[in-house]
């Protein structure tokens, strides 16, 4: 198999995640952009690491750490998404935080 194939689907995966990151508003399509931006990187590691055939096989390593560490991201990105709905109903990135009035009751009287 030529190198440029697993390359170029590479390429469309990263660019794919880009724009779910940089256009969508909800947290959780956000999330899916930076979980395809993360198997673009795998797949550039896996597919370099099978042409250097070293007995280390750091290309496949280094993807066992990846995914890893994305499963505990996505865990705790879910857990503030959850709890971001929770507080405020919704997951809309672009919508202001709502704050409550910083008066006192006694202010109010």
């Amino acid at each position: 198999m030529h190198l440029w194939l697993p390359m170029v689907l590479a390429s469309v995966l990263a660019g794919a995640g880009t724009y779910a990151v940089l256009a969508r508003r909800n947290a959780v399509l956000v999330l899916i952009g930076v979980e395809l931006i993360l198997n673009a990187a795998n797949l550039i590691l896996v597919t370099l690491g099978s042409v250097d055939v070293s007995a280390l096989q750091t290309g496949q390593v280094l993807t066992l750490f990846i995914i890893t560490i994305a499963a505990a991201e996505i865990c705790v990105a879910l857990a503030v998404v959850l709890a971001m709905f929770r507080l405020q109903g919704h997951i809309d990135l672009t919508a202001l935080p709502e704050t409550e009035d910083a008066e006192t009751p006694e202010a109010r009287r």
